[in-house]
């Protein structure tokens, strides 16, 4: 097994009007593993960032969501990544993902960003595509047949039987993370995997 994940960052846009927005389901995953861990946010404006400190099995686990735009999500990322001493290979990054439709999700490590702005300034950021990603399914407004450009649609809050696939999704995820935490990554891509249908 390789070494776990430490450090988690749910990428989204910060402000209220973007809460429900399909661009910000890796905040809702972040809100979701924050809990799961007894770990509550507190806004770190030194890292442009709020921060959830938890902990697995003694070790130190850090759940963030940047508090710039998501095209800025590097910022945070590359300032966590610093002060805590870690390897692209300890992160996880959670973010939508148009190619995947609602309900579904899947785990890589490195890859392209396929032009998603928030992978993209890591990859910069970090100088290294090295780092895994859990990617939430929101769809895209040609396989959902909606008229939608991209940038409207991921800026748009899912319809409700978009919502309830990916709060299923959020639940799948759920049950992944100890996997993740303790480096289990094969474990956690065949329950993720098995029930993307």
């Amino acid at each position: 097994m390789s070494e776990g994940i430490r450090l988690i960052i749910g990428l989204g846009n910060p402000g209220a009007e973007y809460e429900k927005t399909r661009h910000n389901a890796g905040f809702w995953l972040a809100d979701e593993y924050a809990k799961k861990l007894h770990a509550s946010f507190s806004l770190e404006k030194n890292m442009s960032a709020w921060v959830a400190k938890g902990r697995f099995e003694g070790q130190p686990i850090i759940i963030a969501k940047p508090t710039t735009y998501m095209n800025r999500s590097g910022q945070a990322a590359g300032a966590l990544m610093r002060f805590y001493k870690l390897q692209p290979e300890q992160v996880l990054v959670l973010h939508d993902e148009l190619d995947l439709m609602p309900g579904q999700a899947k785990i890589k490590k490195g890859g392209g960003h396929a032009g998603h702005n928030g992978l993209r300034d890591i990859q910069q950021v970090f100088s290294s595509p090295n780092f895994w990603r859990l990617r939430l399914g929101i769809g895209h407004p040609r396989t959902l047949g909606l008229a939608q450009q991209v940038a409207a649609f991921v800026l748009s809050a899912p319809r409700a039987d978009e919502r309830a696939a990916i709060e299923d999704t959020l639940w799948r995820c759920d049950h992944i993370l100890n996997a993740l935490l303790a480096g289990d990554f094969e474990q956690a891509m065949q329950q993720l995997h098995g029930g993307n249908g």
